[in-house]
């Protein structure tokens, strides 16, 4: 499966961003979909994950309540809505893949890893 993310950008502190992640090549729903970050000196960070049906989400504790993983089948996207943004979760976000297994944070465990969309949070 390829990935394609979209929709990084330049927000202030509080604001939302919406990213979204395009899949092609296989059945998408088939996949459990997850979103990883990594900022300049730090190590890649679980985000968020969500099941191939998309009525089971996994989030990293600090951001909880802010951000919310989904995904649309039909158009084969995942995405992710991000509110109340903090200078903190600046950072270059990727989508990945895993299609066998449950619920992993590890980045090991997604085979498929789409290309990083910029996100920058200014206080």
């Amino acid at each position: 499966v390829q990935l394609q993310a979209s929709g990084g950008g330049l927000v202030q502190a509080g604001g939302s961003l919406r990213l979204s992640c395009a899949a092609s090549g296989r059945t998408f729903s088939n996949y459990r979909m997850g979103w990883f970050r990594q900022a300049p000196g730090k190590e890649r960070e679980f985000v968020a994950s969500i099941n191939w049906i998309g009525d089971r989400t996994d989030y990293v504790d600090s951001v909880k309540g802010r951000f919310t993983i989904s995904r649309d089948n039909p158009k084969n996207t995942v995405y992710l809505q991000m509110n109340s943004l903090r200078p903190e979760d600046t950072a270059v976000y990727c989508c990945a893949a895993r299609l066998t297994g449950g619920y992993s944070r590890r980045s090991d465990d997604f085979p498929y890893w789409g290309q990083g969309t910029q996100v920058t949070v200014s206080s």
